[in-house]
């Protein structure tokens, strides 16, 4: 069965599943393989549980005569060319996002800000890698008329794959650091695999929204030499320029257009480093027509509630958590901004760096010596990685550890800096501080 007889089954059958633990009547299940599982084996299972059809890519799971079970050479690939079919079936601008940093939250602001005047579909969570990009792609409806998608990537080429499924109008990327250099390689592995979206823009004629104080963007889309930029920055050359006005917790700034008057915006995140963020949902909401006003109402009004650059008060401390992700770029500009809060009584709770490769214990090294020279003194590191540093801040093996040590001292009135990679569960703490 072809791609187009596949999207008429469809097109009859618009819900699709690779949960066989969740099959709504008359849904498609797409049997997908992971390293513990195999879909295969559950297919007939989802038929049974309310599917009508099932695609697998095991023959041995085929059953000659029943047509409701598709065989396919690579189901991936297949649940892929589906979304991108689907996708094509929608003229509506398409907004692709990557970067090291930054990209979930932007994706959040440059939603909020187009949805003051659109009907917005976006990557929900952080479905961003080649299952949750189709997931997204495959929840395209009619009723839409822009897309905003996230694209993640662990190795090199698997930019260049998403980008042929999602197929952006217009993209950006939010910047490029230390990060997954387990799978890149290098930061130059860093820098080739999230150039991938540049190139596929470049080859289509995509626009690009530019983030022009970055000297790594800057120099990435010179070498491929863009015909239509929009730029944004701090620096008075860009289309949209904004500067910091206050980080007391929360991050206020203003901006302007070409030059014109300035606008204020007091948002609900912490951290100087988002205004980049802002800035690229600035651009995109002015680009699609989205007025000054409305897009300063988005910003003012979006919270964050993602574990990413939030501020939680608690009945002890107030927190600022950003427990979802960390890594050697995102980390340092963490500890920048914390050390710049004009606040008493700082703490850090930091855990552990992962997919770092050869670099791994010199990158954690780095960060202890940066917490130490931005005169935090009460600083507690969590994980086998902190622990090989050398420094005389107090050390957790995992985060359970660190809960019994919060049950016993119960810190109070503080300013508690949560940051780690998921896999360390900081985000468990805030309910105990």
């Amino acid at each position: 069965m072809d791609i187009q007889e596949l999207y008429k089954l469809y097109e009859a059958h618009p819900v699709v599943t690779t949960d066989s633990r969740n099959c709504p009547e008359g849904s498609i299940f797409i049997a997908l393989k992971g390293a513990s599982f195999d879909g295969n084996k559950f297919a007939k299972a989802a038929l049974e549980k309310g599917c009508s059809y099932a695609v697998i890519d095991e023959k041995e799971y085929a059953e000659e005569g029943n047509e409701r079970l598709i065989l396919v050479d690579d189901a991936l690939i297949t649940y892929k060319e589906l979304a991108r079919e689907h996708r094509r079936r929608f003229l509506i601008p398409v907004i692709g996002i990557t970067g090291t940093n930054g990209k979930t939250t932007s994706k959040e602001l440059i939603s909020a800000v187009l949805a003051e005047k659109y009907n917005v579909l976006h990557t929900e969570g952080n479905f961003n890698n080649d299952v949750g990009v189709p997931r997204t792609l495959l929840r395209i409806r009619p009723e839409h008329e822009i897309a905003v998608i996230e694209m993640g990537a662990s190795h090199e080429g698997d930019i260049e794959k998403l980008a042929a499924y999602v197929e952006p109008t217009c993209g950006l990327i939010t910047n490029v650091g230390r990060a997954h250099l387990q799978g890149f390689g290098s930061f130059e592995g860093v820098k080739r695999t999230k150039g991938e979206l540049y190139d596929y823009m470049k080859a289509h004629g995509s626009l690009l929204f530019l983030n022009e104080s970055n000297s790594d963007l800057a120099e990435m889309a010179e070498q491929r030499e863009f015909d239509r930029i929009i730029s944004y920055g701090q620096d008075e050359t860009a289309n949209i320029q904004g500067e910091v006005v206050d980080c007391a917790p929360f991050l206020r700034f203003r901006w302007h257009e070409n030059g014109g008057e300035w606008k204020e915006v007091l948002t609900h995140l912490v951290g100087s480093y988002n205004l980049d963020n802002m800035l690229a949902a600035i651009a995109i909401g002015l680009h699609f027509g989205v007025a000054p006003q409305q897009i300063c109402h988005a910003l003012e009004n979006y919270v964050p509630s993602n574990n990413r650059s939030q501020l939680t008060e608690t009945a002890s401390n107030k927190l600022v958590v950003d427990a979802y992700n960390a890594n050697p770029s995102s980390m340092a500009a963490a500890i920048e901004n914390f050390r710049l809060m004009n606040v008493e009584n700082k703490m850090a709770i930091l855990g552990d760096m992962r997919e770092l490769g050869d670099v791994t214990d010199a990158e954690h090294q780095k960060v202890a010596d940066a917490v130490k020279a931005a005169g935090i003194t009460d600083v507690w590191l969590v994980g086998d990685n902190f622990a090989k540093t050398d420094t005389d801040f107090r050390k957790f093996k995992d985060v359970e550890e660190v809960k019994a040590e919060i049950r016993k001292a119960q810190p109070k009135n503080h300013y508690i800096l949560i940051k780690g990679s998921n896999g360390t569960k900081l985000f468990e703490l805030p309910e105990l501080l």
